[in-house]
């Protein structure tokens, strides 16, 4: 009996640019996970209710508020503006996006994809940051265009009073109320990352984003309330997107590095849990 055996020409060669087609890089982890995104069911669903939040309740606040009450973009603290009337959906919306962003990454655990995951991408972190970016871009994206047409479509309903894009505060009330949105996903995400259960990283979102703020307010001795509230997520989130400020709210820009930072802290201790603890 004998053994063929392959010629050196007849074996396969392994060449430089074959090795490197088969490289683990960044770009095709985001590709990946962008196609990750739009295969989820849930995804198209929760984006068009969020769209349809902001939109629907900016309009519907929009057409109740008399226009005889607001004579521009900066009405007396504590009184609804036309622009905060017509981006008064952001509230909703956020929770809709924050859900999203615990379904993107918590889902993995719960179906044991992520072991899939961690096995193509062995540094693991990349999976986080690719999931980060994708989500972060589609967010902001989708939530400009809907916070743009919320406002125009509002102050088209109020009419007399009615601000416009010209006038201080509206375009970064516009475009930072896509900001929040987007940072929101992200901390729904980084929490799906830390807690690896949907039920947990949603609860703690809700209570993060609209039950914190109102429990200080209850709780706090009235000496402290305004000092700490104004720190707290929703209320740093809040003070970015209006264009009238209060006297006990932070600055936009302040409430814009605070809120960053709520985001940040969480998805470090996601990415800390992703690369030491077992999927």
């Amino acid at each position: 009996m004998s053994t063929a055996t392959l010629s050196p020409e007849a074996a396969p060669l392994v060449t430089p640019a074959a090795v490197s087609n088969l490289k683990v890089t960044q770009g095709r982890v985001i590709r990946s996970e962008w196609i990750k995104f739009w295969s989820l069911r849930s995804t198209l669903i929760t984006l068009a209710t969020a769209v349809a939040l902001l939109i629907g309740i900016g309009l519907l606040a929009s057409s109740m508020l008399n226009s005889g009450a607001a004579t521009g973009p900066g009405p007396e603290p504590g009184e609804l503006g036309p622009v905060d009337a017509s981006l008064a959906g952001i509230t909703f919306a956020q929770l809709a996006f924050g859900t999203l962003g615990v379904l993107f990454m918590a889902s993995e655990y719960s179906t044991g994809m992520i072991r899939s995951s961690l096995t193509a991408v062995p540094k693991r972190l990349p999976v986080l940051w690719a999931k980060i970016a994708v989500f972060a871009v589609v967010v902001f994206v989708i939530g400009l265009a809907a916070s743009a047409v919320a406002f125009t479509g509002g102050q088209a309903l109020i009419g007399d009073g009615a601000a416009s894009w010209s006038d201080g505060g509206v375009v970064r009330a516009v475009i930072g109320s896509a900001v929040i949105l987007a940072g929101s996903g992200v901390l729904g995400l980084a929490l799906g990352a830390l807690l690896r259960s949907t039920p947990a990283a949603i609860s703690t979102l809700f209570g993060a984003m609209f039950l914190l703020s109102g429990v200080a307010q209850l709780l706090l001795p009235e000496s402290w309330r305004d000092n700490v509230v104004q720190y707290l997520p929703s209320d740093a989130g809040s003070a970015f997107t209006s264009v009238s400020q209060g006297a006990d709210a932070l600055s936009p820009w302040v409430g814009l590095g605070v809120f960053v930072g709520y985001v940040g802290a969480v998805v470090v201790g996601g990415a800390w849990r992703l690369k030491r603890a077992d999927a």
